[in-house]
């Protein structure tokens, strides 16, 4: 199967794109917005909901940009997305946004603002799991590979939360399960 984009999915897209600008993949230095599109070509085949690729191509708009909520929304509604689409897309971007970022919260060290967000995170809506889920699975490669000291900082955070992040679709779940060499308690 070849992801493609709808018309105004792309045009979202290009907006994200040229709101990510020159930023790179960490390991890999391809730009940034390569792992926006492998989360969204995660989702297609597994999500629940057509929406869900929105959320994964916005999904770290408001966090790695100095796009604000407010930008996405007059860009949602410039491509004629309706309210309930906005509204969708827009919830499923703030479920991802790290909220315990060490701008906001300069006296917790990483493993506690980690600590926080994951349990944040167990409040989300299953349909923002399901793109989480994606999220892990392709940030997962390439820090294993590429920085396995780093990897194992990393699989313990996410090892924190992921069995109790069940909600979104369950085959993806499995999938995500998998990359981390995790099995369901269920």
């Amino acid at each position: 199967m070849n992801f493609q984009l709808t018309d105004r999915q792309s045009k979202l897209f290009e907006y994200i794109k040229s709101k990510h600008g020159d930023q790179k993949r960490k390991y890999s230095g391809a730009p940034y917005w390569t792992h926006l599109w492998s989360v969204a070509e995660i989702v297609s085949v597994y999500g629940n909901d057509q929406m869900e690729v929105e959320v994964a191509l916005c999904h770290d708009l408001i966090e790695d940009t100095d796009a604000t909520y407010a930008d996405l929304e007059d860009q949602l509604k410039a491509l004629q997305y309706t309210e309930v689409e906005l509204n969708y897309i827009l919830k499923g971007v703030e479920d991802l946004t790290d909220v315990f970022v060490s701008s906001d919260y300069p006296t917790l060290n990483r493993r506690k603002r980690k600590e926080l967000e994951a349990e944040r995170l167990l409040g989300i809506s299953g349909h923002s799991q399901t793109v989480k889920y994606a999220d892990i699975i392709d940030n997962t490669a390439s820090i294993l590979t590429e920085d396995p000291g780093f990897g194992r900082v990393y699989m313990g955070e996410i090892t924190r939360y992921i069995l109790k992040l069940n909600q979104g679709n369950p085959e993806l779940y499995q999938r995500c399960l998998r990359s981390l060499g995790l099995r369901s308690l269920s």
